[in-house]
């Protein structure tokens, strides 16, 4: 597999699709573990004039545990036939599962930054922040707030504890070069 690096400014597909109906594996790697978890809650945009991302990770989950000892991570994005990939890697924890073996996934890196070679493209982020979200945060909307946090973290993305926000800086965009 061969990959362009192209730069964050360089970058020309809609975000709000990769985010919404593509989703991503947010991929970080502690003491040789590399664990892999769907993302569709993030943003991308500029910020402390940098392009960063800012994912959405809730303490329970087992990535948050490695990507909060680790300096960066990866957001990659896959062609539909792995839907069933993403599917796994954002209801099972890695707790249970090594998640890259049982996906059939085959992990590479970009300088420190764990990746997977059968994804069409890879953000490489830099960690740049993270800050957790509390109830006081949220101005006035009761609902939302029962709707999303507290109880049980489930699959729908409801309950569980409040989001750490992972803000990283996209260092670079690794494209799968056509074959």
């Amino acid at each position: 597999m061969s990959y362009s690096v192209i730069k964050p400014e360089e970058f020309d597909e809609n975000v709000f699709h990769l985010i919404d109906k593509d989703w991503f594996l947010m991929t970080a790697e502690h003491d040789g573990v590399v664990n892999p978890m769907t993302v569709a809650w993030a943003t991308m945009g500029i910020l402390w004039q940098r392009p960063v991302v800012i994912c959405a990770v809730r303490p329970e989950r087992y990535t948050h545990e490695i990507a909060s000892q680790a300096d960066t991570f990866s957001l990659t994005v896959f062609d539909k036939q792995y839907r069933k990939v993403l599917g796994f890697c954002g209801t099972k924890s890695g707790r249970d599962y090594d998640k890259v073996k049982e996906c059939g996934l085959t992990v590479a890196h970009e300088d420190d930054t764990p990746y997977f070679t059968e994804a069409r493209l890879a953000f490489i982020c830099r960690k740049l922040c993270v800050s957790q979200l509390r109830e006081e945060d949220f101005l006035g909307n009761s609902e939302f707030t029962s709707k999303w946090y507290g109880g049980e973290n489930r699959a729908d993305g409801s309950g569980g504890g409040y989001h750490h926000l992972y803000i990283a800086e996209i260092e670079k965009i690794l494209k799968k070069d056509d074959e």
